[in-house]
């Protein structure tokens, strides 16, 4: 891993990446009920067929160093990903605002789904378990969008991040 300030690199430190990633693993930007706090919306961008981009909000977790998503096979970020699997989650969290670059992969195997439904039910409160097949998920309910059940869990390894600090400074990581 490379972390570089791109604001001053010669004045300020760097931010520690291990830092932004305690703060990950608490799941404080997780609010899937609408009730957090304005700053912890998650927004995941991916690359429409002509180049453009398409931003939609995502209840992500993050896990083993990746954030993980759920979406239907018809949406367009399923479709998106599907051609191109570069993507971004964006979200506030308390004293910074962070962006993740990645690749994001559909996951089907029954382990990683169950694991993940059941960080999103612990944490989030999201009554989610895996599907029959265990390759994807079901719950009483979802986005309105996404229409029935079985939904499925994507996985965003990440490149580089970036993190803009509230106070000082904006530090870069190349993974």
């Amino acid at each position: 891993m490379h972390a570089k300030n791109i604001d001053a690199p010669s004045e300020k430190p760097v931010q520690e990446w291990s830092d932004v990633v305690a703060q990950l693993d608490q799941g404080d930007f997780m609010s899937l009920d609408n009730d957090g706090p304005p700053h912890f919306s998650t927004w995941l961008t991916t690359i429409n067929a002509e180049g453009s981009p398409h931003v939609t909000a995502v209840g992500p977790v993050w896990d083993g160093g990746a954030f993980w998503f759920q979406t239907a096979d018809h949406t367009r970020k399923a479709k998106n990903l599907v051609r191109d699997p570069r993507c971004a989650v964006s979200l506030g969290m308390a004293g910074h605002d962070v962006v993740v670059e990645g690749t994001a992969e559909k996951v089907t195997d029954p382990a990683d789904v169950a694991r993940v439904a059941e960080i999103w039910h612990t944490r989030g409160g999201w009554p989610v378990t895996p599907d029959e097949q265990g390759t994807g998920i079901t719950a009483p309910f979802n986005a309105p969008g996404l229409g029935p059940p079985p939904w499925f869990v994507y996985r965003v390894t990440p490149t580089a991040a970036t993190s803009v600090r509230h106070e000082s400074g904006t530090t870069r990581w190349t993974f």
